[in-house]
């Protein structure tokens, strides 16, 4: 089959590897879409350690199931399926508290690190075990459903939150789960959300999403913030970048008792203003991948509730893959989410 493999760093190109066969209890999925994720572009590099060469990458996708495992049962040949990122073992503390985002045995799809190898679905077909399957609407295109992933880590976060009807909260990253972030905050009743970042084309998509109003990050967000608030600060501030700066000013956003949401992961390390964490009784959450989200990340694309298309940029051939990603990577302005199709492959 034909796959995208990274043989070393910055270097992807089309190779010819054995197609996967389904283990005990998997499926095989000719995949019809899958995103560019912003990890897959940070592992391009090696700066973040988790994409060890070589690799096939790619976590956001979709396609048909085309073989069945044995053990397998629910799903059928031709069912038009997507997959969790995250492949928990079910049976770990963990996974039997219902936290499969926190399994103790935990693998990702197109993830290669010290703990293990798993290869992505930058392929014509990806085997993986079908309790991470989520059957697909025929509504849903694969290009959308290449979303859900995303989606449903923008939902996790929003969750961790505990979302009050007609709160108020800051974004701070208009990145893709960022924008998506965004629209689970309406989703589940916030009156304003407010969006900050650098980039005035991706503030422009926050406003086009729903953003109450854009800030840009390169003037003091906290104190646009407490202009906007009369000077108490958000509700709640969900940090969807990871770094130090960011990560500051979000804290520096929310009132008194607020709530700060850490989804981004850029660093691995940050300073916190620990003072004002402690003094403004400030709650800091952590927010990993997502935990059974799928289900109502379908059900909000389906309906229509969240858009995903405006922040797709691009559907290309598998084959182009090597090029969209020196592209990302130069972080070429205007491109948010680029979707790799192997069916488009030649």
């Amino acid at each position: 089959m034909k796959a995208l493999l990274l043989s070393e760093y910055k270097h992807l190109e089309i190779a010819d590897l054995p197609r996967p066969s389904p283990g005990n209890g998997e499926v095989l999925v000719r995949v019809a879409a899958c995103g560019i994720c912003g990890s897959d572009v940070h592992g391009y590099d090696g700066s973040s350690g988790r994409r060890i060469p070589p690799i096939v990458m790619g976590h956001e996708a979709a396609g048909t199931i085309t073989a069945l495992g044995d053990g397998v049962r629910g799903f059928a040949v031709g069912d038009r399926v997507t997959f969790d990122s995250t492949i928990f073992c079910g049976t770990c503390n963990n996974c039997r508290r219902g936290d499969v985002n926190l399994c103790d045995n935990r693998q990702v799809l197109g993830v290669s690190c010290g703990e293990f190898r798993r290869p992505g679905a930058f392929a014509e077909y990806v085997a993986v075990p079908s309790r991470i399957l989520y059957r697909l609407p025929e509504s849903l295109s694969f290009s959308e459903a290449a979303m859900l992933e995303a989606v449903s880590v923008a939902l996790h976060g929003v969750s961790l939150a505990e979302v009050s009807s007609g709160c108020t909260a800051l974004v701070l990253g208009a990145g893709m789960i960022g924008l998506l972030t965004l629209q689970a905050l309406r989703v589940a009743g916030c009156a304003r959300v407010y969006v900050a970042d650098l980039d005035p084309t991706r503030l422009k998509l926050a406003a086009d999403v729903g953003a109450t109003a854009v800030l840009s990050s390169e003037v003091d967000v906290a104190e646009q913030v407490r202009q906007l608030t009369d000077g108490v600060g958000v509700d709640l501030a969900i940090e969807a970048v990871g770094r130090n700066e960011t990560v500051k000013a979000s804290i520096e956003s929310v009132r008194k008792g607020g709530i700060v949401v850490l989804v981004g992961n850029i660093s691995p390390e940050v300073t916190l203003p620990l003072q004002k964490v402690v003094t403004r009784q400030i709650r800091l959450q952590g927010s990993c991948a997502s935990s059974g989200e799928y289900p109502r990340a379908i059900e909000l694309l389906a309906s229509g509730a969240i858009q995903v298309k405006p922040l797709i940029t691009a559907i290309a051939p598998l084959e182009d893959g090597p090029r969209w990603f020196e592209r990302l990577y130069a972080r070429e302005p205007n491109l948010m989410k680029v979707i790799l199709s192997p069916e488009k492959a030649s």
